[in-house]
């Protein structure tokens, strides 16, 4: 990958975890991993910066599909299933709870990705209401803006929606002082603002507009960087599709949704401050490591994880490089 600020080419090295799909990687207070992969288990990676030592533990099984996680300050896990709904995992024996699997009475089919306030409001997106997670190519050619962003407050049993018409909500990120979300809408291309408190409360604008990929996953470092993961990069002929009608793009849908698919060799990541300026841009169009799909900072290196990889992969952070 290069920094567009001039970093460099950042070496990679690709871990095996056992399992297929890391879609979401997260890294706790030890700097250990924790992900879920394609079979429904949720696992923690220690080791990652020991080439070769890399240590892999299953924690839980959902009995679904893992997709988005967030760690709560008990050490337990929210987990967004692609299949299941909003589910807590306690981490110390692998307990699953559904916290929520519908909402205003429609089952929660493809919850994407999530985040917890200090105040213990969680926030998480639907990324479709029309395609399930394994027909998710045909939602973003498509472009049904269907995706949401929900809220469920303690104590509460049912989440309401938050922001309704989001094309492909996937990732998140609170700012620091938590006035404000940033859903990435995978399907547009950008990182959306969603004011939470104050005269602005329940409204939304862009954050960041045109991005060199589409953003997936996001995840908020301490020093305030919002990392963004570019699951594939800018495609001309999907821009001008998007452009046309409903039911040019629903006839394209329904071919993209029986083709093979296989993803370019492209890897990008971007970082992003709490004022909406990229200040790094991280892209390899010629990567072995593909579809990525998150990416968070655990002991001093850039880890990446993948949808479609059997593994993650291990970088150096901007400016790390020798």
């Amino acid at each position: 990958m290069r920094d567009a600020r001039g970093a460099g080419l950042v070496p990679e090295v690709f871990v095996g975890i056992g399992g297929r799909g890391p879609e979401d990687v997260i890294a706790d207070e030890r700097g250990r991993v924790l992900t879920g992969v394609e079979d429904g288990r949720v696992l923690r990676v220690d080791g990652l910066a020991e080439p070769g030592r890399a240590r892999v533990e299953t924690i839980a099984e959902t009995g679904g599909r893992p997709l988005g996680l967030e760690l709560l300050p008990d050490g337990d896990l929210l987990v967004c299933d692609a299949e299941r709904g909003l589910l807590r995992v306690a981490t110390g024996d692998g307990t699953v709870r559904v916290l929520a699997d519908e909402a205003e009475g429609e089952p929660l089919r493809f919850c994407s990705n999530v985040v917890v306030l200090s105040d213990g409001t969680v926030y998480f997106t639907v990324s479709s209401r029309r395609h399930p997670l394994h027909q998710w190519i045909g939602d973003i050619v498509e472009h049904t803006g269907t995706g949401r962003l929900l809220r469920l407050a303690p104590g509460e049993g049912t989440p309401e929606v938050v922001l309704d018409g989001l094309q492909f909500a996937n990732g998140l990120a609170p700012s620091a002082d938590e006035s404000f979300l940033v859903v990435a809408e995978t399907g547009a291309r950008r990182l959306t603002r969603v004011h939470l408190t104050g005269a602005r409360a329940g409204t939304s604008e862009p954050f960041a507009e045109d991005l060199p990929g589409t953003p997936d996953n996001m995840w908020r470092d301490p020093q305030g960087l919002m990392w963004v993961a570019l699951a594939g990069p800018r495609i001309g002929a999907l821009d001008r599709l998007h452009r046309t009608g409903p039911a040019v793009r629903r006839a394209a849908s329904r071919v993209a949704v029986r083709a093979p698919f296989r993803p370019l060799g492209f890897a990008g990541v971007v970082a992003v401050d709490e004022e909406g300026h990229v200040v790094h841009t991280l892209v390899d169009r010629h990567s072995r490591f593909r579809m990525v799909t998150s990416a968070c900072v655990a002991e001093g290196r850039l880890i990446l994880g993948s949808l479609w990889e059997r593994g993650v992969a291990v970088c150096e952070l901007p400016g790390n490089a020798d």
